[in-house]
């Protein structure tokens, strides 16, 4: 869907090249997402399920921890024959130390993170089918799904028409399938995320005679963090609601969200609540596909 200052349009995403023109810059997020769902046991034999939110030294690595009860300090979990030992609690995450380095470890044992909302067990293909095809710094817990609807030829064809395509990275954490259960905004909290704009990117950004196109909010939020802060490199928790005004992005390519959840939120900051409710009242009439694997539109920002 082409969402815009025009009429509402539905095409094929390999049809997106049209919008994309040899001034524009396409901003992507090269993530790669790392197989961060462990299973395991307590020495009581309870079980235990261990997601990796991201690595804060080469064996340490903050994490969400599903138990029966909560686990303290000098605790060990069972995975297979490993043994991982929790050092703290802060917050909702805890800082657990692995007997490895933690990437090495997760590739030997962990599982791909799928969305909670699929339900099932992941199998081999998917750690090929929920990554892009130009990810390629490990540390996401999640896709940043906008991206799934690229393949190589659509990217050679976006070339070809003298669009340059420059990667950011942004981690996306589990956060992102978190829904806002407050009633006032700016008492949702987010998790940190990191991320980094090279020098090469940015060069490229800050030299676009047209649009600056984000590939999905978590290169909205990289930019936009970035234009804040003025830092390139570094942690956000930025959460962009209606009202935030926009300084980087100029076009977003991004899938359809879930009610209440902050990337909806995002979008609708982004082309403004009334579009956004016509655009997806349409998507619904018309039997758009949500979530990760879902459709994507193509929106141009409100004030653009």
């Amino acid at each position: 869907m082409v969402v815009g200052t025009e009429k509402q349009r539905d095409l094929f995403f390999r049809d997106v090249v049209k919008f994309i023109g040899p001034t524009d810059v396409l901003v992507i997020n090269n993530t790669k997402v790392i197989k961060a769902r462990l299973g395991g046991f307590k020495d009581t034999g309870g079980a235990v399920e261990v997601l990796v939110e991201r690595v804060d030294e080469p064996n340490v690595a903050l994490c969400h921890v599903r138990a029966s009860k909560p686990l303290k300090a000098g605790r060990v979990v069972h995975i297979e024959d490993q043994t991982l030992e929790v050092l703290s609690r802060g917050d909702e995450l805890y800082r657990i130390r692995f007997p490895i380095d933690v990437f090495v470890f997760l590739e030997r044992y962990g599982h791909v993170p799928l969305p909670p909302y699929i339900d099932r067990a992941d199998d081999p293909d998917d750690e090929e089918r929920y990554q892009t095809v130009y990810r390629s710094v490990p540390g996401a817990v999640a896709a940043p799904t906008a991206g799934l609807h690229f393949d190589e030829a659509l990217l050679g064809a976006i070339r070809e028409c003298g669009t340059e395509i420059v990667p950011v990275t942004l981690h996306v954490g589990a956060g992102t399938f978190q829904p806002v259960r407050v009633d006032a905004m700016n008492q949702h909290f987010l998790h940190a995320e990191r991320y980094r704009i090279s020098p090469a990117s940015r060069r490229v950004i800050d030299q676009c005679r047209g649009r600056v196109i984000a590939v999905g909010t978590t290169v909205v939020r990289a930019l936009e963090s970035a234009a804040r802060t003025g830092n390139d490199c570094g942690e956000t928790r930025l959460f962009i609601r209606p009202g935030f005004r926009f300084g980087s992005v100029d076009a977003l390519i991004t899938n359809f969200h879930l009610p209440r959840s902050t990337l909806l939120m995002l979008v609708s900051a982004f082309i403004g609540n009334s579009r956004m409710r016509q655009a997806y009242s349409a998507a619904i009439e018309r039997g758009y596909r949500f979530y990760s694997y879902g459709d994507a539109m193509f929106c141009e920002r409100a004030d653009v």
